[in-house]
């Protein structure tokens, strides 16, 4: 009788456990009075102020007082560009702070970003896992996911066109027209379809690993890829990291 109980009170505990563990990775992200959630974000239209609460993911730039930062939370990312920001409080932007930001919902280029901001540091701290985009690339549904950190799987390095018409692994910009320190440009294709990124150099410069990776790739090479779901013209992810497939 004994045993039975040790054992029955074992698996509540046990239950109990998982439950808390559950709680703790599905905790709602809750938004302070006044602020948006992403889908109200989503819903409100371009030109109008926003609110939102977000968590810094990246830092791509900042110049003379004026911050663009790569954030996200729970549901959904949001690029904020050019946010007005001291050099010391850009410091204070490290990966996973919390920020509560108002500004203006704009786009350039179907790139949905928030323009003309100011932000208040929180408490609080969330860094996004990587969200595998791989099998809806080219799909209607890769729009819902603009701006997240994502990773590409089982990708192939395809040739890209030089300023001459050769067959190159990849570019200084977009048109080969660059040298080193500039953007780096390249095609990787899954089940046959080919996809262009991008390394930018004001986020990943070439002093970067992800810079190198790029400079020593191969055509026909296999890598796995993480980088922000950045959109110019259509969707032109901003690569942070190459390794090779697993």
């Amino acid at each position: 009788m004994k045993k039975s109980i040790a054992v029955l009170m074992a698996l509540i505990m046990l239950f109990a456990f998982s439950a808390c563990g559950k709680d703790a990775a599905e905790t709602p992200d809750v938004k302070g009075e006044g602020v948006m959630t992403y889908a109200e974000y989503i819903a409100a239209p371009l030109d109008s102020e926003v609110v939102v609460e977000t968590y810094v993911q990246a830092k791509q730039s900042w110049w003379e007082d004026k911050a663009t930062v790569y954030s996200q939370d729970k549901d959904g990312a949001y690029f904020l560009y050019n946010m007005s920001c001291s050099q010391d409080d850009y410091a204070k932007l490290t990966q996973g702070t919390k920020i509560k930001v108002t500004g203006f919902k704009a786009e350039w280029a179907g790139e949905i970003e928030i323009i003309d901001a100011t932000f208040e540091i929180l408490e609080g701290n969330y860094v996004a896992p990587a969200f595998d985009i791989t099998a809806i690339l080219g799909t209607e549904d890769l729009i819902n996911h603009q701006n997240k950190f994502v990773t590409f799987k089982g990708m192939t390095v395809e040739s890209i066109k030089d300023a001459d018409g050769n067959d190159v692994a990849f570019l200084y910009n977009w048109d080969g027209s660059g040298t080193d320190g500039d953007d780096l440009y390249f095609n990787a294709s899954v089940n046959g379809n080919p996809y262009l990124f991008t390394v930018e150099s004001y986020l990943c410069d070439n002093t970067t690993a992800v810079y190198s990776a790029v400079k020593n790739l191969k055509i026909g090479d296999k890598i796995d890829m993480e980088g922000f779901l950045y959109w110019y013209e259509g969707v032109n992810p901003h690569i942070i990291s190459v390794t090779p497939a697993q």
